[in-house]
């Protein structure tokens, strides 16, 4: 109550006696009142008598200051319950103030009130919810709009931190939140208590929101009085979803959604854009396809820009939701899950993980045939065009179903990036439903083996008649007709014309044989010519003499015969080539026909009128007519993307990730480079090297504000490559020590962090000969922060090379110091040798008899250096960190006696500094803040 006894006062001029007249006869002096008068008046007042003589003063200011104080004035009562009764009567008759900056002022102190009366609830029981909360409802409704706001706020704070009973929130609270939203409610409050319904409701929980809130919302959802109440319930909507959870949602709260989302008001639709996510999330796969896409398209073509504007924004996260939780890992809360279910998806789950992901079908793309429940083909009959000869293969041990077509010639000439493998046989081990034992115990014994995914690939060989004899594989009557690429039946035979045109095309090629690209063409032109000569009638026949005991297990060709699917994927290779062909003498990149390219970027895991618009915001028109910033939305919501569609769609995404990253704005590409290593992870090595690694190198050549997102994650990228390729960055670190502005030191400081984490990545040769010039350079920083960070570098180097099997490259990294930093002209570099040592000795980069006996005795001759700030850190690093390690105090040790003896001449130094920290106990400071200090005042 110290405030309190300075406060303002409230009585007449000539109260007491006091007054500027009152003056003595006999004498002209002037007695003028001293605040220290007031100070001893309410010094003898109790806490109570002054809260109840400021309460009562009609002065604003000093009502404000007992609002503020009451805190304190319980505090001081705390151990009297009757006072603190007292005190919390006082706050109820405080409440009923006229004034507004008095109640708003009390109801910014009620939480810690609130708090204050939790933590000493034996002393004052029930307190809170007798005398306060009724206070935080009745400000609710309260006519002044900052009272308002302020009993909004605590009322939020308390429930935030559990300090209203559930028994108070059904009986006090909500009740009077449901009458403010009565149709006969003022506008603003009725507003007001709408938006605060929708964010208790997560703290409230299921049940409650349930009962008491959501029959409310839904009618405020269709006010039609005020667009605000609808505005709010909108922007609020995603939340609400989330806590009643799906059948809630898609029972009560899903036609009120699609009713707002067509409202009149753009505000209202623009809020339903920006919580589709959430709403998405808290529905099933089904809703989501079927009804959610097609309104979140209507909101994309919406005639409102801002509309527009918040669709494409969420369009990203709405993609997202349509992830495969077995492939993406994702996982959404979707409810009345039997057990069952549950352990179906466990089991796919870790199926998933031991087959890979090109190798995996999803539940929708499974016939329904008995008869290829077990395995089925899939045929993929559109090639990416951005992927030709060079681009990376799978190798075929991935896959671990046989299928002759798998190892047809030169197929990936013509495939994308994961080979996308026309004609290749899937495992079909997602399916969830009507999956008996015995067809899933061949999946279960086909277990993840280094051996079949690192071996090397198979040979390739030509797809003859003696293959197909051999492989004696049949598919359903229905399984080529269920697979979305394979929906026209192929003729078995290539007609004539088709054979004359694969001969021209190989006479065109023929020029250019010795380029080994167009070798690879002529190969799978040859192939194909000589499959089209096969007789479709002899195959007939020779399907019908195969016997059942021939036939591969888990790969059924269709009627009987490999006519078809070999036809289908020669036209395959006939349009990819023909591409390349094209594309070769037309000296474009960009050879497909628009229908072609359209059907090159089709998928089923998303609806693809969504993928369709997400890949548009790229185009230049977009940022005339939605946002000037939608690329850099587009950018950010890539990887989420890419992870919903899995590394098997990455064709999809190519094109589009190629053009943003050499978008023009900066922000864009800075957008990607903090997000390329989660991508790489995503996508796998042999799609990073392909496609990643060359926009990375593009990210390493950009601006500063680019460079700097591929700085912070070098460490994760470049694990992620293979041991050759990593090692072509070597080169490239040292240029990361130059930039834009020379004054950019946290760039340098960011290159030593990353050069620590480094160190695992590469050989003792690689780090001796790349990265010690790097850290060395570092250590000479003008900036101490970088230095100091360097330092750790050097020590971590010195531990690295010393554990090396020829140890030679640690000796001559610590020869290297002595050179360079120890006998160094400038006493900065001599002060850096120093430090060096200390982060050596403390983080035991090296075993301390290697420490004595490489560094040491250069450290000792420290000693008699002409700097005073040598000499003082060096005083530092002996008392406070040599001593501490019981190598140096132990009898037994040859070198206690030079370390003492340094000790002594050190404690004698003429130097006040220097004596001091040569005599303080090496406990009696941190090391690390002292080192700090002494580094920020050396330039």
């Amino acid at each position: 109550m110290a405030d309190l006894s300075l406060l303002q006062e409230d009585l007449p001029e000539d109260a007491d006696g006091f007054g500027v007249d009152d003056c003595s006869s006999e004498s002209d002096v002037i007695v003028v009142p001293s605040a220290l008068d007031f100070v001893s008046q309410d010094d003898m007042l109790t806490p109570l008598g002054r809260l109840d003589k400021y309460a009562a003063s009609e002065n604003v200011f000093n009502r404000q200051m007992v609002a503020r104080s009451l805190l304190d004035t319980l505090r001081e009562v705390c151990d009297d319950e009757r006072d603190c009764i007292a005190v919390l009567e006082r706050i109820s008759r405080l409440a009923d103030d006229s004034e507004p900056t008095v109640r708003a002022e009390l109801m910014e102190q009620v939480p810690h009130i609130a708090l204050f009366c939790q933590e000493n609830r034996p002393a004052i029981p029930y307190a809170f919810s007798k005398y306060l909360l009724p206070i935080v409802v009745r400000y609710l409704a309260d006519q002044n709009n900052q009272v308002r706001k302020t009993s909004q706020a605590a009322l939020l704070a308390l429930l935030e931190q559990e300090l209203i009973e559930r028994f108070d929130v059904e009986t006090k609270v909500c009740p009077v939140l449901v009458e403010l939203t009565a149709p006969d409610s003022n506008d603003d409050v009725k507003t007001e208590a709408v938006a605060i319904m929708c964010k208790m409701a997560p703290m409230v929980g299921k049940d409650i929101t349930e009962r008491l809130i959501l029959p409310r919302f839904c009618e405020m959802c269709c006010d039609c009085r005020m667009f605000h109440v609808r505005k709010v319930c909108a922007a609020n909507f995603g939340d609400i979803c989330s806590v009643v959870g799906q059948q809630a949602t898609e029972e009560m709260l899903l036609p009120r959604f699609f009713q707002l989302c067509s409202d009149n008001v753009w505000g209202v639709r623009k809020a339903c854009a920006e919580c589709f996510m959430a709403v998405s999330c808290a529905t099933c796969q089904e809703i989501r396809r079927t009804k959610l896409s097609a309104l979140f398209i209507n909101l994309i073509s919406d005639p409102s820009r801002w509309v527009r504007q918040a669709a494409f924004q969420s369009l990203g996260p709405f993609i997202s939701t349509f992830a495969n939780p077995s492939s993406s890992g994702q996982y959404f809360k979707e409810e009345n899950k039997s057990s069952e279910d549950t352990s179906v998806e466990d089991k796919n789950r870790t199926r998933d993980e031991e087959v890979p992901e090109d190798a995996q079908i999803r539940p929708e793309d499974v016939p329904t045939d008995p008869t290829v429940s077990n395995s089925s083909v899939k045929l993929e009959g559109a090639p990416d065009p951005d992927i030709g000869a060079e681009s990376p293969r799978k190798p075929p041990g991935d896959s671990s179903l046989p299928c002759p077509l798998s190892s047809e010639p030169h197929q990936e000439a013509a495939s994308n990036e994961d080979d996308k493998k026309p004609g290749t046989c899937r495992s079909a081990s997602r399916l969830e439903v009507g999956a008996s034992a015995q067809d899933s115990a061949p999946l279960d014994q086909e277990l993840y083996n280094s051996f079949h995914f690192w071996r090397t690939p198979l040979p390739e060989i030509d797809l003859d008649v003696e293959l197909e004899q051999g492989s004696g594989n049949k598919l359903g009557p229905e399984g080529l007709e269920g697979m979305p690429e394979a929906t026209a039946p192929a003729s078995a035979n290539i007609t004539m014309a088709t054979r004359k045109e694969l001969e021209e095309m190989i006479e065109n090629l023929e020029p250019h044989i010795d380029d080994p690209d167009v070798k690879a063409q002529v190969d799978v032109l040859a192939a194909a010519l000589r499959a089209s000569s096969l007789d479709a009638c002899d195959e007939a026949s020779e399907a019908a003499r195969r016997a059942p005991q021939d036939e591969l297990p888990g790969c059924r060709l269709d009627h009987g015969t490999a006519g078809p699917l070999m036809s289908e994927a020669v036209e395959n290779m006939e349009s990819a080539l023909r591409y390349i062909h094209d594309d070769s003498d037309s000296g474009t990149s960009g050879g497909f026909s628009p229908d072609e390219e359209r059907r090159a970027k089709v998928q089923d895991v998303v609806p693809q009128a969504l993928l369709d618009q997400y890949l548009s915001m790229t185009d230049p028109s977009r940022a005339q007519t939605v946002d000037t910033e939608i690329a850099k939305h587009c950018a950010y919501s890539l990887p989420g993307v890419a992870l919903t569609l899995g590394r098997q769609n990455w064709h999809c995404l190519r094109e589009t990730y190629e053009t943003l990253a050499s978008d023009m704005q900066w922000k864009v590409r800075r957008t990607l480079a903090f997000s390329i290593h989660e991508l790489a992870v995503i996508l796998g090595d042999q799609l990073t090297a392909a496609d990643l690694v060359p926009i990375f190198n593009g990210f390493l050549k950009d601006l500063d504000e680019v460079r700097i997102g591929v700085l912070k994650h070098l460490h994760d990228f470049l694990k992620l490559l293979h041991i050759d390729k990593r090692r072509e960055y070597l080169y490239q670190l040292q240029e990361f020590l130059v930039t834009d502005n020379s004054r950019n030191w946290r760039f340098r400081a960011e290159l030593a962090e990353q050069l620590i984490l480094l160190l695992e990545l590469y050989s003792p040769r690689d780090i001796y000969d790349y990265l010690r010039p790097i850290a060395l350079n570092l250590c000479a920083d003008k900036v101490s922060s970088v230095r100091w960070i360097s330092y750790k570098l050097v020590g971590e180097m010195v531990r690295k090379l010393h554990r090396a099997a020829p140890p030679t490259f640690g000796v001559d990294l610590i020869r290297e110091l002595v050179e360079s930093f120890g006998r160094c002209p400038r006493w900065s570099g001599r002060q850096a040798f120093v430090f060096v040592c200390q982060t050596v000795i403390e983080d035991e980069c090296l075993p301390m008899d290697q420490f004595a006996m490489h560094l040491m005795p250069h450290l000792l001759t420290l000693a008699n250096d002409r700097v005073p700030n040598v000499r003082v850190l060096l005083a530092k690093t002996l008392r406070q960190t040599l001593l501490e390690k019981e190598y140096f105090l132990t009898s037994a040790s040859c070198h206690q006696e030079a370390v003492e003896q340094t000790i002594m001449a050190l404690q004698m130094d003429r130097d006040s500094d220097v004596k001091y920290f040569a005599s303080i106990h090496p406990a009696s400071t941190k090391i690390s803040e002292d080192a700090m200090s002494t580094a920020s005042s050396t330039y």
